[in-house]
């Protein structure tokens, strides 16, 4: 027994791996910091509560998440829905056990396997959230970055608290309301990180360029403070921590719910708004954030349901704001580095240590610092290169896509998603009402046949294009509806078509073949006429019309609209008997399924295969057998480009070479002496032709070894010579290009049999 190799599993936890998730939670935190106290500011609540909000996020939500990136925290989403519930509700008490109520919804939705909802959600939206989260990134972090620090950071819908929106604050900003000292450290923070991100030696520093801008930041205030006037960045400028003297007053900053409410149908209104809107926003985010991960790992949605309400059921009960997945947060994430949970595990223990134990420290970071790492962040979400790739991939891509960025951008991010999947599903309804059916025309000699292959999903919407395929069908038309790819066919479809079997169809003299509908459809396969070769279609069919059959069989095959044939079915019907066409001998090559490249179906044709197409005593023997015995109308010799046996005969013939002293094959000598007349005299030395010109004159070889073999059909066999002179069959060459599929047919139409 051989011995097995030994692989040694790579840890977790690896030292660089925890170095980088170290790293990345840094990173992630001082961007949090401020966003917690921004957004507890925009929903109407205590600031505490939002960074109460972040510690969960980071520690309970991580630990329970199956998401090696995806960051949990206070989102901006919720905002306006958290302050109009407080209004509505009376009091903070009483919101948060609508929060506690949402925690327990959000696990009974993971456990009943919910999360596979974020299947459906259209890979165009998914994208546009991630651009359009950039995009406002970089609109609302411009002001903070120069000093205008009015409206609260993690703001990010249009219209904000202030009644300003977006451009309005941006004009306010540039209007005169800008801040020397703070505006001096953004744009050196900025230019820290460009630089930072194209010299390759910083960028692989330990050393995260985010902890430099907030050092650099930091010292920056405090030499601004000295210098005083408008150099000094203070008060609103700084993160603002609330500050606790002791610890009993710490404690006092968390909150319990108010348990006397469970009583008040209102709560339960607002725990099911909260637990829908968060786990939607869950889940689009946790999307997005798998779009952008450079290992491109994939994170349990379910399992995520559990930890997002495991998050909100301890935030209720100790005075958070409820949490979702934050894609600002997740996003910084990513680009950080990270590599497992643990640099969101960390973030949250680094919240904390800052509210518990650094609070006076925390807040000397100036606000401006912070909004470079976001703005820099938003400029790599929303790259032009993913503008450009959703152009290229057509409107039904782009037009849900840039619906979704403007959405999000000019109305806020719960809104703008729904707007964004209406105008996904819009064009995908469109899209399936253009298309629930594949049309396919095949010609026969008893009359074309017209394939209708039912999608996989036929609803109610697709019932008028159906219904407008089934009555194109003409006097004497012969139909196949196939059902095989079908999962769902809507009760009113089914009506329709056997309405239009049972008395549309013999009122038009119409023969309809049902064919793949499931017992479940109460509808049984028909078979009113036969789709495969019969005794009669053989006696009846001409030699060009065996042509006609072969070219549109392959240039179906070309096109990729190959019919869908129950090959199951025919098998059974050719069970008694065969009645093949055409006879095609071809080369043994794995490139050249001869029944696939022309679309054949069971018992279309008989199939002789040998290296290179060459006609010995037992081929010849089938063939004759085929003609004499099975009445076939059609011999056809099937070569094709880059033919391996017509490769080595050209090599071994110009080389001077035996077929058995250079491979060691035994037999392969006689394959090389009947194509070796095909080669000729004056073939080049294959040793000084270049790779294009060999491969061109190997393929003019195989052209007239096509044609020697034809040739060598009727002048060996009397059988088929006597067939070919009374008209009864015909004897073709043909090339297949193994490049492109398609077949070019050598000899002319109007000839029995072709002379090489």
């Amino acid at each position: 027994m051989l011995p097995q190799p030994t692989t040694t599993p790579t840890p977790l936890f690896s030292p660089s791996t925890i170095v980088k998730d170290l790293v990345a939670g840094l990173v992630v935190f001082l961007v949090a910091l401020p966003l917690c106290l921004g957004i507890a500011l925009a929903s109407g609540a205590d600031l505490f509560s939002g960074l109460l909000s972040g510690i969960v996020g980071g520690i309970i939500v991580a630990a329970f998440s199956g998401s090696q990136t995806s960051v949990s925290g206070p989102a901006a989403g919720l905002t306006a829905i958290v302050a109009a519930q407080i209004a509505l509700l009376g009091s903070f008490e009483a919101f948060l056990l609508a929060v506690t109520i949402a925690g327990l919804i959000q696990i009974g939705f993971g456990v009943a396997k919910g999360g596979a909802l974020s299947a459906f959600f259209p890979s165009s939206v998914i994208k546009g959230l991630l651009v359009a989260i950039g995009v406002i990134l970089i609109l609302k972090q411009i002001p903070h970055v120069v000093g205008h620090d009015a409206d609260p950071e993690g703001e990010m819908s249009f219209i904000q608290p202030d009644n300003e929106n977006t451009f309005t604050e941006l004009f306010t900003t540039f209007a005169g309301d800008i801040h020397q000292g703070a505006m001096v450290i953004g744009l050196i923070s900025i230019a820290i990180l460009l630089l930072w991100d194209r010299i390759p030696a910083l960028k692989k520093s330990l050393v995260p360029a985010p902890l430099l801008v907030v050092i650099a930041g930091t010292g920056l205030s405090l030499l601004f403070q000295k210098l005083g006037g408008d150099w000094a960045v203070q008060g609103s400028h700084l993160v603002q921590i609330p500050i606790a003297e002791s610890a009993s007053e710490f404690i006092g900053f968390l909150r319990l719910p108010d348990f006397t409410q469970l009583v008040n149908p209102a709560v339960y209104l607002a725990a099911i708004t909260i637990a829908v809107v968060a786990s939607l926003e869950t889940l689009l985010n946790l999307e997005a954030v798998d779009k952008i991960d450079p290992e491109k790992r994939n994170s349990p949605p379910s399992r995520e349901l559990i930890a997002q309400g495991c998050g909100n059921l301890v935030c209720g009960m100790i005075g958070g704001l409820p949490v979702t997945s934050v894609i600002v947060r997740g996003s910084v994430n990513v680009n950080a580095g990270n590599k497992t949970k643990l640099s969101a595990m960390f973030h949250g223990v680094l919240l904390l240590i800052a509210v518990a134990l650094l609070p006076k420290l925390m807040n000397m970071i100036p606000l401006s610092a912070l909004a470079a790492i976001l703005l820099v962040t938003g400029f790599k979400l929303a790259s032009p290169t993913l503008f450009k790739q959703m152009w290229k991939e057509g409107r039904y891509q782009f037009i849900p896509f840039i619906v979704t960025v403007v959405a999000i951008v000019m109305t806020d991010l719960l809104i703008g998603i729904l707007i964004g999947l209406g105008v996904a599903i819009l064009f995908i309804l469109n899209s399936n009402l253009r298309r629930p059916i594949r049309r396919v025309i095949e010609r026969r000699l008893a009359g074309d046949i017209t394939h209708i292959e039912l999608a996989n999903q036929v609803s109610f919407l697709n019932r008028a294009a159906v219904e407008r395929t089934l009555n194109e069908a003409g006097e004497g038309t012969r139909l196949v509806i196939d059902a095989t790819e079908s999962d769902y066919i809507d009760p009113d479809v089914l009506s329709l078509i056997r309405d239009f079997t049972d008395n549309i169809a013999p009122k038009r003299n119409v023969l309809v073949n049902l064919v793949g509908f499931r017992t479940k459809y109460e509808l049984n396969d028909v078979i009113q006429f036969a789709d495969y070769t019969t005794r009669e279609l053989q006696e009846q069919i001409t030699a060009d019309q065996v042509i006609d059959l072969l070219q549109d069989g392959n240039a179906r095959f070309v096109k990729g609209t190959r019919l869908n044939r129950d090959l199951g079915r025919q098998v059974n019907a050719t069970a008694a008997g065969q009645n093949p066409l055409a006879a095609i001998l071809s080369c043994i090559d794995s490139r050249v399924p001869t029944e696939l490249v022309f679309d054949l179906g069971v018992g279309d044709i008989f199939s002789v295969r040998v290296a290179g197409n060459v006609v010995g005593t037992k081929s010849l023997g089938s063939i004759e057998y085929a003609v004499a015995v099975a009445g076939v109308k059609l011999v056809m010799v099937l070569g094709h480009t880059r033919c391996g046996a017509v490769t080595s005969s050209v090599q071994l013939i110009s080389n001077g070479q035996n077929a058995e002293s250079a491979t060691g094959c035994q037999h392969l000598q006689s394959i090389v002496d009947e194509i070796a007349p095909s080669v000729g005299h004056d073939h080049p030395n294959s040793d000084n032709e270049s790779a294009e010109e060999f491969e061109k004159m190997v393929d003019e070889v195989a052209r007239r070894n096509v044609l020697h073999t034809v040739s060598l059909i009727t002048e060996r066999s009397d059988v088929i010579a006597k067939a070919v002179a009374s008209g009864q069959v015909k004897v073709v060459g043909a090339i297949y290009d193994v490049k492109t599929g398609h077949i070019d047919f050598l000899t002319p139409r109007n000839s029995q049999v072709a002379t090489a």
